[in-house]
């Protein structure tokens, strides 16, 4: 018997889901990505996947989720996007909508926490800076990092993106809370080898 760590993705679905519905899931959803993003009803349309298969599958990705989290020490150091993206990429990579996050720091650069503050469309979200201040405040945060993902997979800033970074730093500089990055989650591909963009290192801090 071939060890599990050795096993294709096709394999390890078998374990869970059985042979047949394996196969459909695997021509009905183009990556692991796109199939972690599935509702338990999405799941439980596919052929073979009833409702104890379906909740099978997502516990496999949310354990998944949970594993990453636990590699991180209790207050890791957020001082590179190097580091929010790897803290945040398995959330974020299940999100079919735009979801907005926000890092939150102590004054070490040590983060005190994590907070969805909004989620929008496809391609478009609302932000208000009392939600993001009055988490950061309530949670006696000197600094944050912004967060949010493109379901496209393609990182590049909107304008929107830009605007709502600026009106939120200029927000943090009246309450003393320095936003220090705005960081935008999407996917790798073969001409964009990493799967974020950071604001600041795009030079829309600097003006």
């Amino acid at each position: 018997m071939q060890p599990l760590e050795h096993a294709s993705t096709a394999d390890l679905l078998c374990k869970i889901a059985g042979t047949p519905a394996a196969e459909l899931l695997m021509k009905h959803y183009e990556d692991l990505t796109d199939l972690s993003k599935a509702s338990l009803d999405e799941l439980q349309h596919v052929k073979g996947i009833g409702q104890s298969k379906a909740a099978a599958i997502k516990s496999a990705f949310l354990l998944a989720q949970r594993l990453a989290r636990e590699a991180h020490p209790e207050s890791p150091l957020m001082d590179t996007p190097e580091r929010v993206a790897d803290l945040l990429r398995e959330p974020n990579r299940a999100y079919v909508v735009e979801n907005f996050q926000v890092v939150f720091l102590n004054t070490r650069r040590r983060m005190i926490g994590v907070q969805n503050i909004a989620q929008g469309t496809l391609d478009t979200i609302l932000i208000h800076a009392r939600e993001v201040f009055a988490a950061a405040i309530a949670k006696r945060s000197s600094a944050i990092i912004l967060v949010h993902n493109h379901p496209s997979g393609d990182p590049t800033p909107s304008e929107a993106d830009i605007k709502v970074t600026r009106d939120l730093i200029r927000a943090g500089q009246l309450l003393k809370i320095e936003v220090l990055d705005h960081i935008i989650m999407g996917r790798r591909t073969d001409e964009r080898p990493k799967d974020y963009v950071s604001l600041r290192e795009l030079g829309y801090f600097y003006s």
